[in-house]
C-alpha cells in the first residue's frame, strides 16, 4: 500500500484540518480521488504521518488499503481542530462551515492529483457528506456522492439536540452529482433503516443514482451478542464484507453499476 502523506492547512475561524492523502503508483491521473468521511466522532486522530488512531474499525477506514490497491488516491479527512472534543463534530455535520471546511480538502485534493474529487460518507459521515454535496460549488463541489449506512432516522427526545440530526435535514434537492446509496438489509442500527434509502433518491437530482441493499455477511448474531448495532463490527458496517462493498462503490465511482 502507498504511504500516507499528512496535510494539515488553515480553514475558518484560526481552525486548521488535517487529512492523510494516499496516491496510487504511477499516480491518479486518469482515476478518481475518494474522500472517505468516517461515522462516530469523525475523529480519527491522524499521527503525523497520517494513520489514524482512533475510528480504525470503522469501514470506510478499512476500505481505504482496498481503494489504494484498486487505483484511487484517498483522503482521509480528520476533524478540524475546533472540533476534537469528546462529541467530535456532534452537530457541526450538518453547518455550513463543515460544508466549506470540506469544500477546501476538495479544491486541495482536485489541484494535487488532477483527478475528479468523490466524497464518501459513512453512518453520521453520511450527513457531513450530503452537507457538503447539497451546499458546495465549483470549483470546491465534488464530482460525486457515495453514502452508506446513512442515518435517515433521528433520535426525538434526545438530551443532546444534535443527536435528531440526519441526512434529511439538508437540501437533497440540490445534490446534483452522482450519487450512490449503500446500505445493509440486516442493519439493526435504529438510526439507518435499510427501507428508508430510496427516500434519499427520491430528493435528490443525481446526474446518475443508484441505492443498493447489501445482503449476507456474518451477522450480528454471530459477531457476539454484545455487539452495538451502530457500530463497524456489524451488517451497519458491513464486516467480513470489505472486499464487497469496496468493489462495489469503486465500480460506481468509475461510471459503472454498483
Amino acid at each position: 500500500m502507498p504511504a500516507a502523506k499528512s496535510s494539515r492547512y488553515e480553514t475558518r475561524d484560526r481552525s486548521s484540518t488535517r487529512y492523510a492523502l494516499t496516491v496510487p503508483e504511477g499516480g491518479p491521473a486518469g482515476k478518481v480521488a475518494l474522500v472517505p468521511l468516517p461515522g462516530g466522532s469523525g475523529h480519527a486522530n491522524l499521527d503525523d504521518k497520517g494513520c489514524a488512531r482512533a475510528l480504525c474499525g470503522n469501514s470506510l477506514i478499512r476500505f481505504i488499503p482496498l481503494f489504494d490497491a484498486a487505483g484511487f488516491a484517498t483522503a482521509l479527512v480528520d476533524a478540524p481542530a475546533d472540533q476534537q472534543g469528546a462529541d467530535g463534530l456532534g452537530g457541526f455535520r450538518t453547518a455550513a462551515a463543515h460544508a466549506q471546511d470540506l469544500g477546501q480538502v476538495i479544491t486541495d485534493l482536485r489541484a494535487r492529483t488532477q483527478a475528479p474529487v468523490w466524497i464518501v460518507g459513512t453512518s453520521r459521515g453520511a450527513i457531513s457528506a450530503v452537507n457538503a454535496a447539497s451546499r458546495l460549488t465549483d470549483p470546491a463541489a465534488p464530482d460525486g456522492v457515495v453514502v452508506t449506512s446513512a442515518l435517515m432516522a433521528g433520535q426525538p427526545g434526545a438530551r443532546i439536540p444534535w443527536v435528531t440530526q440526519s441526512v434529511f435535514d439538508l437540501p437533497l434537492e440540490a445534490i446534483r452529482a452522482p450519487l450512490l446509496v449503500v446500505g445493509h438489509a440486516a442493519d439493526t442500527c435504529v438510526r439507518s433503516p435499510p427501507n428508508l434509502m430510496q427516500r434519499i433518491t427520491a430528493r435528490t437530482n443525481g446526474a446518475r443514482e443508484q441505492a443498493v441493499t447489501v445482503t449476507g455477511g456474518p451477522g450480528s448474531a454471530t459477531v457476539g451478542p454484545a455487539l452495538e448495532a451502530c457500530e463497524g463490527r456489524s451488517p451497519h458496517g458491513y464486516f467480513e464484507q470489505d472486499a464487497e462493498v469496496a468493489a462495489g462503490i469503486g465500480r460506481f465511482v468509475r461510471g459503472g453499476a454498483y
